[in-house]
């Protein structure tokens, strides 16, 4: 990497950030592309995040991912908030020439999917309620499902998220309900994704959200996590003849979606995928 003084710094905020995939992600999407661009990963302690803000305004760094915990409170130092991120309440990305806030996670979702399948009139089901759930939840929505089924072990969360997604008006169709009943759920769905922690690593004997004797040969399973590649739950899909998508696909196209919304460039997929599996070792 050759730094210079006119070289253009993007990078991470989050409190820890030193095990971040994100780094050699976007450092070889640059090199490749021949851009005088670096990307830099700064631990912000939750109290020091106003004044981070401040600063990379005034040190004209171009834009940020941000991860926990900050993903709710920067939105109080931003001028404006990507409409879909508003709904999620969440922002993962910022760019600073409009000092604008996006939520990358849930198109970064959507493009995994659709490399196998459309969402579009699909009928989805989620597992898990939280953070990851939220953003996938929206963008689900918003690239036109025929239906949505939010299952978490608390019923409640499962429950409220379902109304927000049902009250943005982006579709007609939300069920919840708890996460006990999703063998009734997979008969006729299309798309089962996790965003549940079930299989990550370290605990990767996990019993899996379901089996392969819940699944059909038509069903798309993503599943979230990225540590393991191959989680317990992909193993029953591939076992039942579904359609497995790795958690990895996220992770990158959430990547290139940031990437483009600071280079205004489209993201070199194939690079940034090479790169993170090198980090990942997956090759």
């Amino acid at each position: 990497m050759n730094i210079k003084g006119s070289t253009n710094i993007v990078g991470l905020i989050g409190h820890p950030v030193e095990h971040s995939f994100s780094p050699p992600m976007h450092n070889a999407a640059f090199e490749a592309l021949g851009m005088d661009y670096a990307y830099v990963a700064f631990d912000v302690d939750p109290s020091d995040l106003k004044s981070a803000i401040d600063g990379a305004k005034s040190l004209d760094i171009k834009g940020f991912n941000v991860t926990i915990p900050h993903k709710i409170q920067v939105m109080d130092y931003l001028d404006e908030i990507d409409e879909v991120a508003g709904l999620i309440g969440a922002v993962n990305t910022i760019d600073f020439k409009e000092m604008k806030g996006y939520n990358t996670d849930g198109i970064g979702a959507i493009k995994a999917i659709e490399e196998v399948t459309s969402v579009k009139d699909k009928n989805v089901v989620i597992a898990g309620a939280g953070g990851a759930s939220r953003a996938i939840s929206f963008y689900i929505a918003k690239y036109g499902a025929g239906s949505l089924t939010i299952l978490n072990r608390n019923v409640r969360k499962a429950q409220n998220l379902a109304e927000d997604v049902l009250n943005s008006g982006l579709i007609d169709s939300v069920k919840s309900g708890s996460i006990s009943t999703i063998n009734d759920c997979l008969i006729d769905a299309d798309i089962l994704i996790d965003t549940t922690p079930v299989g990550m690593h370290p605990h990767i004997n996990d019993e899996p959200i379901a089996l392969a004797e819940d699944m059909h040969e038509d069903l798309v399973v993503f599943d979230a996590v990225y540590n393991p590649n191959e989680t317990v739950l992909l193993k029953e899909a591939i076992e039942a003849g579904a359609k497995p998508i790795y958690g990895i696909k996220m992770l990158l196209y959430q990547g290139a979606e940031s990437f483009e919304i600071w280079t205004g460039k489209k993201a070199p997929i194939d690079v940034m995928e090479e790169a993170l599996r090198k980090t990942l070792n997956l090759e």
